[in-house]
């Protein structure tokens, strides 16, 4: 009963959301930081159940997990994160470290080269596990500039293919 409880809901990862932490050009934020900001109740948080993405790329391409998952087809429950309202259960988020200008308001594309090449490596990673998947930016699904970038165009630039490149919304 309980392998059939399991099909029933299994779900297959389709989808990577990319994502900024909407903090201020060069600075730094921790995972303990940003689970908080999701986490602890309001004023302080958001008050959700979990954090909003699996990994983080911090401002020197360092990559870290925030959220257990293995890498197969299936998103199971522990594996969800909060990234996306209505798509958590199919998408799995990755978040780089800023995303807005030193006055902490405007939107920016405020990638570091490492980041870069760190976000290109997981991107390119990601896609040879989930050849099938797309990936979009939060934008694409809300009314925000996160992920502060076009991410269909940088996705284009390196070399991702046009099947994977999410184009709706």
């Amino acid at each position: 009963m309980k392998n059939f409880f399991k099909l029933l809901f299994m779900v297959t990862l389709t989808l990577l959301v990319i994502h900024c932490t909407a903090t201020p050009e060069g600075r730094e934020i921790t995972k303990n930081q940003l689970v908080q900001m999701h986490t602890a109740a309001p004023p302080i948080g958001q008050g959700w159940s979990q954090v909003g993405y699996s990994d983080m790329i911090h401002l020197d391409g360092r990559l870290e997990n925030l959220v257990a998952y293995n890498e197969d087809q299936i998103v199971d429950r522990w594996e969800i994160t909060n990234g996306v309202v209505g798509l958590n259960h199919k998408a799995r988020h990755v978040v780089y470290v800023g995303g807005l200008a030193k006055d902490n308001k405007t939107p920016l594309d405020t990638r570091t080269f490492p980041q870069k090449e760190a976000l290109k490596t997981y991107i390119l990673n990601f896609l040879k596990l989930h050849p099938n998947a797309q990936i979009a930016g939060h934008n694409q699904f809300a009314n925000k500039a996160c992920p502060s970038f076009n991410t269909g165009i940088w996705l284009k630039q390196i070399g991702v293919s046009n099947k994977n490149i999410y184009t709706k919304a």
